[in-house]
């Protein structure tokens, strides 16, 4: 099984060039197959996850081509197949292609989704809102089936603002007749992402990237090229990797209004980079304070960022609170984290209390989700000694050649 290997306490220099945006591609994806022609989708990143959506294509009868970081999509002799249970539970995303597949034929038969296991990923909202434009959804133990003799735009309210529920709406409803409104819908930028690639092929939708969302019905969806945003939990990341090692090191291609909620608390804790257009520049310092945050929806501190910040909240000194809001399973790192020298203690798994600055010292760990893997990545990158992390295909499902993007700019890494 592959591990990763880590020397810690290596400074860092240079540049780091962000990817394509994960959330965003692996929705990009299955979306394309609305479209009645041939699209192109570029800066897609090279992660297991669009390997997991790719095979889901060709077991569909779907034409894919991928060239560098460029997919082309030709669903003209696509089959509307059961999705096997396999497939599905690869990665939360495959639901996506359910909505697709629905807004498509009218009819899908597919299995619950897979992902990390970060807590309760109920898809009721997902149901509720097929439901809402005139599908009937039945539920087989772990198998769904939603039928519809035709999709009627409806007005949708989502109990709470979910990424996955908004998305799958909008796919659902693009070839819907007559409009669709969805209120109390997510805000994030990966929405506003394929909100634009569906205009681009002709679909007629308003108001992404804020609370209400209006799509009116179209018959024909035509080509197009679309690109993929930079992915700003990966910047989130480095740009985290540099508050503590950096030495005048540039995260590059990024879009930095995406991650303010992160880059205003670092500069609470002391943190001096310099802000760019589409980069931030940071050289890591001593004697940060610890600061408190909470994960909420964007534009608030994400959720998915939560966990690779526990390792600069260890070097922070005082008591930083961390409270989980999303998620109830997001705290799995903290075990192998406390091994490593930190001092932490969770309670009701909602809320972790961090007391720094304490050293970390080299140990072998696991990745328990992608996120979690990131953070003990950052815990590795920073312990006194040589780390090794199992179980790394969580890491490899979100971070495009991560282990090559740090050693280009110093850190002692490799993948085993």
């Amino acid at each position: 099984m592959a591990k990763i290997k880590i020397e810690g306490k290596h400074k860092l220099s240079g540049e780091i060039c962000i990817s394509g945006a994960k959330n965003s591609a692996v929705a990009l994806i299955p979306a394309a197959i609305l479209c009645d022609e041939i699209v192109k989708i570029s800066n897609i990143p090279n992660i297991s996850d669009i390997d997991s959506l790719e095979e889901i294509l060709v077991y569909l009868n779907t034409k894919i081509e991928r060239t560098n970081d460029t997919v082309t999509i030709d669903s003209s002799k696509i089959e509307n197949k059961e999705i096997p249970e396999e497939m599905s539970q690869k990665l939360r995303a495959s639901y996506y292609f359910m909505a697709s597949l629905l807004g498509k034929f009218k009819h899908v038969e597919m299995y619950f989704p897979g992902g990390c296991t970060i807590g309760e990923r109920p898809i009721d909202q997902t149901l509720k809102a097929y439901r809402s434009l005139g599908a009937t959804v039945t539920i087989e133990d772990n198998r769904y089936i939603v039928d519809a003799k035709e999709l009627k735009g409806s007005k949708i309210y989502l109990d709470m603002p979910s990424v996955g529920a908004t998305i799958n709406t909008i796919l659902a409803s693009v070839k819907a007749k007559g409009k669709t409104i969805i209120e109390n819908a997510a805000k994030e930028p990966e929405i506003v992402n394929v909100a634009t690639f569906l205009n681009t092929m002709g679909a007629k939708i308003k108001g992404a990237g804020t609370n209400v969302i209006t799509i009116m019905g179209v018959d024909y969806l035509h080509k197009s090229f679309h690109e993929v945003i930079p992915d700003r939990i990966e910047a989130g990341t480095y740009v985290i990797i540099g508050s503590l090692l950096g030495e005048n090191l540039t995260i590059n291609k990024l879009i930095p209004s995406h991650i303010e909620a992160l880059t205003s608390k670092l500069i609470e804790a002391g943190v001096n980079m310099t802000i760019g257009d589409d980069y931030i520049t940071i050289s890591a310092a001593d004697n940060y304070k610890a600061v408190d945050i909470k994960t909420l929806p964007y534009p608030g501190f994400p959720t998915d960022l939560q966990q690779p910040f526990i390792p600069f909240l260890t070097q922070c000194r005082g008591i930083s609170t961390v409270e989980e809001t999303i998620y109830e399973n997001r705290f799995q790192n903290i075990y192998d984290t406390n091994r490593m020298g930190a001092n932490i203690i969770v309670k009701n798994n909602r809320i972790a209390k961090i007391k720094g600055a304490t050293p970390l010292q080299g140990k072998n760990v696991t990745a328990t989700d992608l996120r979690g893997g990131a953070s003990m990545l950052i815990c590795a990158l920073i312990a006194d000694g040589t780390t090794t992390i199992d179980n790394i295909k969580y890491i490899l499902r979100g971070y495009d050649n991560i282990c090559e993007k740090l050693s280009k700019v110093g850190a002692k890494i490799e993948l085993i």
